[in-house]
């Protein structure tokens, strides 16, 4: 997420209340995960296990709750609770805003695109040329399609990410901030739900296919022309590169990476991170052939039982 304007490290310590280390002139000019922070952007941390990879990150601002040292050319927030400073500028940068109508008189739709009844888009969506936006989908605030997309009745884009911190008295919601952006020639089946990104994009690229009730989580990014099918669950922050083919009611695992042009068979639980141009099935996930091969084997137990037993 970036900010509208660059703010200097005081102003962003004023907003959430806190101590800083570093130059007050210093310059933020946006708010990530630190799976996709830049140069300029701040990120979170508040678990001794993860400060060295958000002190060596791109980000320049760390909010952290512990005093350390500063690495060079950075800044940090000092705060008791980085989670919950880390919502506090969520919320003052994209705060939530009631729609008005059905229709978001903010939103833009291109030529040619058709919306069909019961249709809610909200605010600052942009929507391309030649379009079908069928009956009941919910398109909410900020999210971005191409041209010649199709989304199928009931879907919903841009809800929240499921993204929790435990306390003691109940589970505490990271608010999410970014966006869903859909490509050029992306078709969304039924029932589909796609979470909008904490503070960036969850992204479907160009040619790719959804079927019915397929969920991708939130900053994922889905490549070109892959075919997702049904009941397909998709966790966040996984990278799905082109051409990859998911049958039937696959699940991921969050932060893995599923290369280029490999086939995942129906029900297969993808626990880890694989190699492109390989077929795989199973739980845990595992390339196909050598999955065979183990049946294979299993199968001629019970007549190696009866050998030794002779």
């Amino acid at each position: 997420m970036k900010f509208p304007k660059p703010y200097t490290l005081k102003q962003i310590a004023n907003i959430i209340q806190t101590e800083f280390v570093g130059d007050s002139d210093f310059l933020v000019t946006g708010m990530n995960e630190i799976h996709v922070v830049e140069h300029g952007d701040i990120v979170f941390v508040d678990h001794p296990k993860y400060y060295d990879k958000a002190l060596n990150s791109n980000a320049t601002t760390i909010l952290i709750n512990k005093k350390v040292d500063c690495p060079e050319g950075k800044s940090l927030l000092i705060s008791e609770d980085p989670f919950r400073d880390f919502n506090t500028l969520t919320k003052f940068f994209k705060p939530f805003k009631a729609s008005k109508g059905s229709i978001s008189d903010s939103a833009k739709i291109g030529e040619g695109t058709v919306i069909q009844p019961n249709v809610f888009i909200g605010n600052n969506v942009v929507i391309g040329k030649n379009c079908l936006i069928h009956a009941n989908v919910a398109i909410y605030d900020n999210c971005v399609l191409g041209d010649n997309v199709t989304i199928h009745a009931g879907s919903v884009l841009g809800a929240d990410a499921f993204y929790y911190k435990n306390r003691p008295e109940g589970f505490d919601k990271l608010i999410s901030g970014g966006r869903v952006v859909l490509e050029n020639h992306v078709d969304i089946g039924a029932l589909c739900t796609i979470d909008r990104g904490v503070t960036g994009d969850t992204t479907i690229k160009r040619g790719t296919k959804l079927d019915n009730q397929v969920h991708v989580g939130h900053d994922t990014v889905i490549g070109k022309k892959c075919l997702i099918a049904s009941q397909t669950g998709i966790a966040g922050c996984v990278v799905i590169e082109d051409e990859v083919t998911l049958w039937g009611q696959v699940g991921t695992n969050s932060g893995i990476t599923i290369g280029k042009k490999a086939v995942v068979m129906g029900q297969a639980g993808v626990t880890k991170s694989i190699e492109g141009g390989k077929s795989y099935f199973g739980t845990p996930i595992e390339e196909s052939r050598e999955k065979l091969k183990q049946l294979a084997y299993v199968k001629k137990i019970p007549f190696i039982i009866k050998k030794l037993e002779e």
